[in-house]
């Protein structure tokens, strides 16, 4: 019957789809057994096939990048947390290989269809989206969405298609206008943030694709292993201390830990604790909290929908920011007001602009305008204020049409700094042209490592480093030499344990797992979870040892890939800024230390470049080094 092959198609991986705007092509074929045992799925696929197809000198907001879109193994099949989908091309913001992850139900409503990878090349000259259903692809026109923002993109494709079980990514005004950390966004509280994947959307006049849900399930979800595995890695999800704390709070509950710990960014990385964290932490808002949420088969439901009956947002519904945003849009910029945090992450996400980067530039303008290098005439008469929430909403609004100081901030901070001049560039919180993220580096070693060696640039959330102030000591001394490794304000150890986080990251996003159950509550950083999951689902023999192996190739694709592309890249460092009040936790002589550990931990030569032997042990052609 036609419903069983489409329940277990002939191809358990999933097939490619190859789209040409500028031709209007669609190729879709099936993904060998080969591809997959050796990049997986999901972020190790995307980074092998741009690897290979993305020419040397391709113009990011230009036809030959290349977007691509994939399902983690995993995604869509019985394993818990299996929502995520791994989105790659060249970014505008970095010229690095942009990179960010997506949960939600779009990808399992992908993988439902029998594609496990979606290719986007060229740029339509009009605007399109896409339709994808399990037995077609199509390019429709979509100039009627274009001017609409994120959620109205959403709604009116699935109104006018009358589908609202419909899966949509799409952009909101900021991917149209330019801004290059544009996101895209599914759903109300899900987006691949980071990197500026919405401008490429832009760029190439794709407003958005829709999903049909189909009817494959990419594995034999009846095989006799399956159940077991499943039962156990959710057991153990919700035996963590943690679960419960998530499940109820989400990311959000853990802003006073932040203070407490001495690593929340604020006033623009000026200071590492903010007076008005109590106010600010999302606990405060399980008042008004009317339902959980949360992504694909995940059992912890993180997510939640809020309804305001006093303050300023009475009689507004709203979703709830995650960690990142409470920091970002709340100390960094000074700002104490938790219904206006609220407010200013729901409007970025509407807009379609990360959040993140959007704060860090709104800081890096407070910053400077208190030092006098900005002035009103800068601002057009508008002070900027610490915690001045009308002035951050009138720079996001700004940063998504291009207009003002909020265009040239719309550039990310790296490229604002050279507009502005006057050494704004010393204020300028980035890594490789991507803004960093909430934690502030002093005290937190190893993530300080982590942001500078980070493949897409200066982010927590792409290393994750969590265990350097959760493990025992006596587990980081076998794991890493040194009880020192997991002491989060000393240095040793540090390499290989940053290592073990980049390799776990690299595969969890490869398998289509999210990083709350699997790092933040399980956090072994060990893959055996993973790895019997994996086998019990796919039907492939996979031990902790051969995703290690695959992390390891994939962690190399990635450096090879950015050095292919920017040879002229800054140095895996942290900003000036950090290392002007005289700290001596954190200088460049224990960076450089840390750092000459991680490359020697992954075998890489002292600036970073993959050795000739460590390639060849990879099974990756060696390349030339750029001249």
């Amino acid at each position: 019957m036609d419903k069983m092959v489409d329940r277990n198609p002939p191809n358990p991986f999933g097939d490619l789809l190859e789209v040409n705007l500028s031709n209007g092509t669609c190729n879709r074929r099936p993904l060998s057994h080969a591809a997959i045992s050796r990049l997986l799925g999901g972020r190790g696929f995307n980074v092998g096939y741009l690897f290979e197809h993305l020419p040397k000198g391709a113009d990011p907001m230009g036809p030959d990048n290349i977007l691509v879109v994939s399902c983690g193994l995993l995604t869509g099949s019985r394993a818990p947390t299996a929502s995520r989908l791994h989105l790659n091309a060249l970014s505008p913001l970095t010229g690095l290989i942009g990179s960010s992850n997506v949960g939600g139900y779009a990808g399992a409503w992908l993988r439902s269809t029998g594609i496990l990878s979606l290719v986007i090349r060229g740029r339509s000259s009009t605007p399109v989206y896409l339709y994808i259903s399990k037995s077609t692809v199509e390019i429709r026109d979509a100039s009627s969405y274009w001017g609409l923002d994120a959620f109205e993109t959403q709604d009116r494709i699935a109104g006018d298609l009358a589908q609202p079980d419909l899966q949509i990514l799409s952009i909101g005004t900021a991917g149209e206008s330019g801004a290059r950390f544009a996101c895209i966004v599914t759903g109300r509280d899900h987006a691949a943030g980071r990197t500026g994947l919405g401008t490429v959307m832009g760029t190439k006049h794709l407003k958005a694709v829709a999903i049909e849900k189909g009817a494959c399930r990419p594995f034999d979800d009846r095989r006799t292993l399956i159940g077991s595995a499943v039962g156990q890695y959710v057991k153990q999800i919700k035996a963590s201390p943690d679960y419960q704390t998530f499940s109820r709070f989400g990311g959000a509950g853990y802003i006073k830990w932040a203070d407490d710990m001495g690593v929340m960014g604020t006033r623009n990385y000026r200071q590492n604790r903010f007076e008005m964290a109590e106010r600010l932490d999302g606990r405060q808002l399980i008042k008004d909290k009317v339902r959980s949420s949360g992504c694909y088969r995940c059992p912890v439901q993180c997510k939640a929908d809020l309804s305001f009956k006093n303050g300023p947002m009475r009689g507004q519904s709203a979703t709830r920011p995650e960690f990142e945003p409470m920091i970002n849009l709340g100390s960094k910029c000074g700002l104490g007001d938790l219904q206006a945090v609220v407010h200013l992450d729901n409007l970025c996400t509407r807009l379609g602009m990360d959040s993140t980067s959007a704060a860090t530039a709104i800081a890096f303008a407070m910053d400077l305008f208190e030092r006098g290098i900005l002035t009103g005439a800068d601002t057009n008469g508008m002070a900027l204020a610490w915690g001045d929430a009308a002035a951050m909403e009138a720079l996001i609004r700004q940063m998504a049409a291009g207009d003002g100081l909020g265009g040239i901030l719309a550039q990310g901070v790296k490229r604002a700094a050279a507009t502005i001049g006057k050494d704004s560039w010393k204020f300028a919180a980035h890594v490789k042209g991507l803004e960093l993220t909430a934690y502030h580096p002093a005290n937190m070693l190893g993530s300080a490592l982590g942001y500078v060696v980070s493949s897409r640039g200066g982010d927590y959330n792409n290393v994750y480093a969590s265990l350097e102030h959760r493990w025992p000591a006596q587990k980081g001394a076998d794991a890493f030499g040194s009880a020192d490794s997991v002491n989060r304000r000393r240095p040793a150890g540090k390499g290989r344990l940053v290592r073990r986080a980049v390799l776990v990251n690299i595969i969890v996003d490869s398998l289509g797992l999210c990083k709350v159950p699997t790092l933040s509550l399980l956090g072994t950083f060990d893959l055996e979870n993973e790895a019997v999951l994996a086998s019990a689902i796919t039907g492939l023999s996979l031990y902790a040892d051969d995703l290690f192996h695959i992390g390891d190739r994939i962690a190399a694709m990635e450096r090879l890939f950015n050095l292919k592309h920017a040879p002229d890249m800054d140095e895996d460092r942290l900003p000036e800024m950090f290392f002007l009040n005289g700290d001596t936790l954190l200088t460049q002589a224990v960076m450089t230390r840390m750092l000459l550990d991680f490359y020697a931990a992954m075998g890489w030569d002292e600036k970073g470049r993959p050795l000739k032997e460590t390639l060849t042990a990879l099974g990756i052609e060696p390349v030339a080094p750029p001249s």
